[in-house]
C-alpha cells in the first residue's frame, strides 16, 4: 500500500479500519496518519491531543515534515500564472514587486515591514518589536530570554550606533567574542579568590545521572560573594568507581587549593562514603557535607507518602485539572481570584504540591463561591461528572482539614528550603531551622500522639542518617544568633561537636594554645563581644560579618568562625542546563568544537550565576517559578502516568530555567539539535 511508505509510520501501529496507536503514548487515534502527525508535532490543531511522550528530535522531524507539505500546496500552474500576470504588458510595476518580494530574506518575504500611515517614530518602534520577535520565533529562542539584563542592555548599545550597524558574524562571536568574554569572565572569578583566604570557600559536586547509565558532575566554588561555575567532568565510566571519583575530587581540591576549601557538598547519588573517607584521610581539614536542600526535600517527599496526605493531594489534584483543562473554567476561576492562579509550580514535585495546597486554601472562599456562582451553573461543564466531584470534595470539611494540617506541618520545612537554597550562606541556621520544623510538628499534634510520631520519626530518620554534620553544629555553636538567644535549649547538646571541628581546624596543640580563653571571651559577651554595637548586630549582621567586626579579640576562634559560617549548605543555588553539558561530552563531536562549547557553557553558567546575584530580592521565592507548567500532575490529565513521569517532565529541576518550559528548552537543546550553531 502507497500509504504505508510514510515515514510517520515507523512512530505508530496500524488498527483495524483507519485507527492508529501512536507508540510513545499508547493513544489510539482515529483518522489515520494524519492525525498521528499531528499529535506528534505538539501543535494545536484539529483537535488533536498533543502527545506527552513524545522525544524532541521526532516532534521536530513531524513538524518538518509538517511544514514542507504546507510549502508545496501551492501548484505549480498557479506559480506560472502568477509570473505571466506579472510579465504582461503594462504590468511593470507587477514586475518592480515581484522582484522586490524576491530580494529580502525568506522571513522578510512572509512577514513584511509594517507601513502604517502615521508618524515614522510609531512604526520605526512597532517594526523593531517585530523583527525581535520573528527573531525568536525563528530561532527557537525561549521568551524567558527577554527577561535577562543583558537583552535590553543589547538593543540600547545597538541603537546608539545609529543607521548602517551589522552584528558581528557568526566567525567573529565564534573566536573574537567568544574569547574575550571568556578572559572577563576569568578576571572576575580571580577577584574573588582573593577573598578565599579570609572566608574559605565551598566546592559544590551537583550530579547528574540517567537510565543509560550517564553521569555528569559539575563543579562549582562558592563564598560569601558568590558563587562559580568551575568545570563539567563527564564520570560515566567510573561512577562507581571510588578510586576514579577520589582522584578526580582531588584534581578539583588542588585547582582550587587545600588551604581554601572548608567543605565539600555533594548529592547522595555519588559513593558519598566512599569519597568522603578519601577526602577526610587525605585533607585533614576539609569537611564533607550532605545537600541540606536534597534532604528537607527528601522530608517533604515522604510527608507526600503518607496515605492521608497523599489522598488529600490527589482530591486537589482533581480540582485543579478539571479548572485548568476547560478554557471557560480556567477564565471563571481567574476572573474569582482576581487573575491570580490557583495552583503553583515549585522546583521540585514534593513543593510544588506544599505550594498548590497553600495557594487553594487561601483560595478557599473564591473557589466555593465560583462553584455556586449563576455564572458557573450555566457553563455547559457544569453538567459533567467531574463537576459533581469537584463540588463534593470543595463540600467535604474533612478535605479542607487535611489540607490545612498539610498546610501547618510543611511550612517551617519550606521556610528551611528557602534559607537553605538562596545562595546565601546558611550553614549557621540549618541546625536552629530543623529544631524549630520538629517542635511546630510537636506543638501542633499536641493532641495527636500518632501523627506526631508518624512526622517526627520521617524528620529524625532523615536528620540522623543524612543531614546532621558536625560542621554545621559548630556554625550553630558559632552564631551569635543562636549562642545568645536564652529560648535556645540545643547550645549544651552541640558543644561536642563544636570541640570535634575545633580539634580539625587546628590540628596541633600550638595552634590552640589560647583557645579555651577565647571561647569563654565569645560564650561570656565580654570584651568587643559584649559591646552595644556587637549586641545590636547579632540578630541583622549575617554571623560571618558579625564575627569579623566584632571577633578582634579572639583572632584564633574569629579566622575559624569566619571559615565555617561563610559557607553554603546547598547545591540549590542556581540554574542547570543538562542537556548542554551532554552536548558537551557528545562523542560525536570533535576536539575543537568541544573546547568552543566547554567556553560557552562556562560563560554561559557563570553569567547566569551573576545575574542571579544582582536579582536576588525580598519578595522573590527560590522555591517556585512564575509560570505554572502546564504538564504537570495538577495540570495534566494523563491515562497511566508511570512513577517517573513527573520526573521526565520537570528534568528534576534539572532542566532549563524554567520548568514549565522544559519541551520547550527541550527542543532547543535537545540530543539531535545542535547548540550554538556547533
Amino acid at each position: 500500500m502507497v500509504r504505508e511508505k510514510d515515514v510517520c509510520w515507523e512512530y505508530a501501529e496500524k488498527l483495524d479500519g483507519n485507527k492508529v496507536r501512536c507508540k510513545f503514548c499508547l493513544r489510539v487515534l482515529n483518522g489515520g496518519i494524519s492525525r498521528l502527525k499531528h499529535h506528534l508535532s505538539r501543535l494545536p490543531s484539529k483537535g488533536v491531543n498533543p502527545c506527552s511522550k513524545v522525544r524532541d528530535d521526532v516532534t521536530d522531524r513531524v513538524r518538518a515534515i509538517i511544514s514542507s507539505k504546507e510549502d508545496g500546496k501551492e501548484t505549480s500552474s498557479a506559480k506560472k500564472q502568477r509570473v505571466a500576470e506579472a510579465k504582461s504588458p503594462g504590468n511593470y510595476s507587477a514586475i518592480k514587486a515581484l522582484m522586490s518580494v524576491e530580494t529580502p530574506s525568506p522571513i522578510a518575504k512572509i512577514f513584511p515591514p509594517i507601513t502604517h500611515m502615521g508618524p515614522s517614530s510609531s512604526n520605526d518602534g512597532e517594526n523593531a518589536e517585530r523583527s525581535i520577535a520573528l527573531f525568536f520565533f525563528e530561532n527557537k529562542l525561549d521568551f524567558s530570554v527577554a527577561r535577562s539584563s543583558s537583552y535590553q542592555l543589547m538593543i540600547e548599545a545597538v541603537s546608539k550606533c545609529g543607521h548602517g550597524f551589522r552584528g558581528p558574524s557568526a566567525e567573529i562571536l565564534k573566536t573574537t567574542w567568544l574569547e574575550r568574554i571568556k578572559s572577563e569572565v576569568s578576571l572576575q572569578s580571580k577577584d574573588i579568590e582573593k577573598e578565599w583566604a579570609t572566608t574559605g570557600c565551598t566546592i559544590i559536586a551537583d550530579t547528574w545521572t540517567d537510565n543509560k547509565s550517564r553521569a555528569l558532575i559539575n563543579f562549582l566554588v562558592s563564598s560569601p560573594s558568590r558563587t562559580f561555575f568551575h568545570k563539567s567532568v563527564d564520570a560515566s565510566s567510573y561512577f562507581k568507581n571510588t578510586k576514579y571519583l577520589a582522584d578526580l575530587f582531588d584534581s578539583v581540591i588542588q585547582d582550587l587549593g587545600p588551604d581554601n576549601v572548608v567543605q565539600i557538598i555533594m548529592d547522595s547519588t555519588l559513593n558519598y562514603t566512599g569519597v568522603a573517607s578519601h577526602i577526610v584521610q587525605n585533607y585533614g581539614t576539609v569537611f564533607v557535607s550532605p545537600c541540606a536542600s536534597q534532604c528537607l526535600n527528601l522530608i517533604l517527599e515522604d510527608f507526600c507518602k503518607i496515605d492521608w496526605v497523599n489522598r488529600c493531594i490527589l482530591q486537589a489534584q482533581t480540582i485543579s485539572k478539571f479548572i485548568y483543562n476547560n478554557a471557560s473554567m480556567l477564565d471563571l476561576m481567574k476572573k474569582s481570584t482576581g487573575g491570580q492562579d490557583l495552583i503553583r509550580t515549585g522546583i521540585t514535585k514534593s513543593v510544588s504540591n506544599f505550594l498548590s495546597l497553600q495557594s487553594m486554601l487561601k483560595q478557599r472562599p473564591r473557589l466555593k463561591h465560583m462553584f455556586s456562582s449563576s455564572e458557573y451553573s450555566t457553563n455547559s461543564y457544569s453538567n459533567k461528572p467531574q463537576n459533581i466531584s469537584c463540588i463534593a470534595i470543595l463540600e467535604d470539611n474533612d478535605f479542607w482539614r487535611a489540607v490545612e494540617e498539610c498546610v501547618a506541618i510543611s511550612e517551617p520545612f519550606l521556610k528551611g528550603l528557602r534559607e537553605v537554597s538562596g545562595g546565601k550562606p546558611a550553614v549557621g541556621s540549618i541546625y536552629e531551622l530543623m529544631t524549630r520544623a520538629k517542635e511546630s510538628i510537636r506543638t501542633y499534634y499536641i493532641m495527636d500522639e500518632s501523627k506526631c510520631k508518624a512526622f517526627l520519626d520521617i524528620v529524625d530518620g532523615r536528620w540522623r542518617n543524612q543531614l546532621h554534620s558536625p560542621l554545621h553544629a559548630a556554625a550553630a555553636f558559632l552564631n551569635p544568633s543562636i549562642q545568645y538567644n536564652p529560648e535556645i535549649k540545643f547550645i549544651g547538646a552541640i558543644k561536642e561537636d563544636f570541640f570535634k571541628v575545633l580539634e580539625k581546624l587546628l590540628p596541633t596543640s600550638d595552634m590552640r594554645r589560647d583557645i579555651t580563653n577565647q571561647i569563654l571571651l565569645f560564650t561570656r559577651a565580654t570584651g568587643m563581644f559584649g559591646c552595644n554595637l556587637a549586641r545590636e548586630a547579632r540578630d541583622t549582621v549575617p554571623p560571618g560579618l558579625w564575627w569579623e567586626q566584632f571577633g578582634d579579640s579572639a583572632p584564633v576562634l574569629q579566622r575559624v568562625a569566619i571559615r565555617i559560617l561563610s559557607q553554603v549548605c546547598s547545591t540549590s543555588t542556581f540554574e542547570r542546563h543538562w542537556n548542554t553539558f551532554q552536548q558537551i561530552h557528545s562523542e560525536k563531536r570533535n576536539k575543537i568544537d568541544k573546547e568552543t562549547l566547554n567556553d560557552l557553557v562556562y560563560i554561559n553558567y557563570n553569567l547566569k550565576l551573576a545575574r542571579q546575584m544582582k536579582m536576588k530580592s525580598s519578595e522573590a521565592d527560590p522555591l517556585q517559578f512564575d509560570d505554572i507548567d502546564m504538564t504537570s500532575e495538577w495540570v495534566e490529565e494523563t491515562e497511566n502516568p508511570s512513577p517517573t513521569q513527573w520526573l521526565d517532565r520537570f528534568g528534576s529541576a534539572l532542566d532549563g530555567s524554567d520548568l514549565n518550559t522544559r519541551q520547550f528548552n527541550a527542543a532547543i537543546f535537545g540530543s539531535s539539535d545542535t547548540i550554538f550553531g556547533l
